[in-house]
């Protein structure tokens, strides 16, 4: 009778029991059994001590030819420390390397695309106005706004300049619009007064804030440096045109009010409310159909007020003449007064057909009648 290791687990494998014995039986027969137990499969290895399966036979190749090897370190190459050489990794030839002509570059991040200039901008030269441009305005409530230049100076034709004061921030095309309406339409009403102009008094520019400074109103064109707020304009000879000024003549103001009318799409002044009575609101709003706004009363002068005091006398004025006071009478008293108007008055009373004297005309009778004094 002959055991094997098969065997035995198929006789003692479908039992539901097992005794120690049996366990020990088993540990022998696998371990002299164990060539044997090699040409099979372990279907259940309880026991852990079932031999590893046979590696397939490793059979010498020319490694050489297959895997590519480093090339050999040049002598004029720089000698590494040993620590560096041991925390480093080797490198192989498939690694891509910078200092390589054809190495692949890691990707730089690629610098934001320029803004290109508008039209507007490059219509706005130094020759016409100095506004450098300056960055957008992104504020609350869709405020701000893009393509935004400082408008400092206006250059007229003679390459003379007209100060903003201060400097205004608006759009480039709001901006382009007030030079042109200082160069062609200002520059000839200061020579019909005979001089030139010097100054442009900016009341307000860019202001993010809702319309005349309401709370929670609509957003104004001042928010969106759309508008500007212009309150004179001053003169190289130190005179100085108050647009609402009603001491200025008044045709001087309505060629200020035709121009600005036809250039700007609102025009706001005296008489359109009460926060425009000091300056002239000027912007360049989009509105169906192109409407346009334009309320400006230009009023008549005011009148001729004489002062309330007198001029002082200069000094080098002669001295006055004083005339001579009149000597004083001495005044009857009221009752003898009294009496001579009475006794007058009887004597008319009874003799009123009394004949007049010679070369003396008749006079009337008046009756006699208190003096009011």
């Amino acid at each position: 009778m002959s055991f094997s290791l098969p065997a035995f687990r198929r006789k003692w494998s479908y039992r539901g029991y097992m005794s120690v014995g049996a366990a020990m039986v088993t540990v022998a027969l696998g371990l002299a059994d164990r060539a044997e137990a090699r040409k099979y499969g372990s279907p259940l290895d309880i026991f852990g001590i079932a031999a590893p399966r046979p590696r397939a036979t490793v059979h010498s190749a020319n490694i050489s030819g297959r895997i590519p090897l480093p090339r050999p370190r040049p002598e004029e190459a720089p000698k590494g420390s040993a620590k560096a050489s041991d925390e480093a990794p080797a490198e192989t030839e498939d690694k891509p390397s910078a200092d390589k002509p054809g190495a692949a570059q890691p990707a730089e991040a690629a610098p934001p695309p320029e803004k290109q200039a508008s039209a507007c901008r490059l219509a706005l030269t130094e020759e016409i106005a100095i506004a450098p441009s300056i960055p957008d305005i992104r504020g609350p409530g869709a405020c701000g706004g893009e393509d935004l230049v400082r408008l400092e100076a206006i250059v007229l034709p003679d390459k003379r300049k007209v100060a903003v004061k201060p400097a205004a921030i608006l759009r480039c095309t709001m901006a382009s619009a007030i030079a042109d309406w200082v160069r062609k339409d200002v520059v000839p009403l200061a020579a019909s007064l005979g001089s030139t102009i010097s100054d442009l008094d900016n009341f307000d520019s860019f202001e993010c804030r809702g319309r005349n400074r309401v709370v929670g109103a609509m957003l104004s064109e001042h928010g969106k440096a759309n508008a500007i707020d212009v309150r004179a304009i001053k003169l190289a000879n130190g005179q100085s045109i108050g647009l609402t000024d009603r001491t200025m003549p008044r045709e001087v103001r309505e060629r200020v009010l035709h121009s600005v009318c036809s250039r700007f799409s609102t025009v706001l002044g005296p008489g359109s409310d009460w926060y425009h009575e000091d300056h002239i609101h000027l912007d360049l709003a989009q509105r169906r159909n192109d409407y346009r706004i334009c309320q400006w009363n230009v009023w008549d002068p005011l009148p001729q007020v004489a002062p309330l005091l007198p001029a002082e006398r200069p000094e080098e004025a002669p001295p006055r003449e004083v005339a001579a006071k009149p000597e004083a009478k001495p005044e009857a008293k009221p009752e003898s007064k009294q009496g001579i108007d009475d006794e007058a008055s009887e004597k008319s009373a009874a003799s009123p057909d009394k004949p007049a004297a010679d070369g003396q005309k008749a006079r009337p009778h008046k009756p006699a009648t208190k003096k009011r004094r």
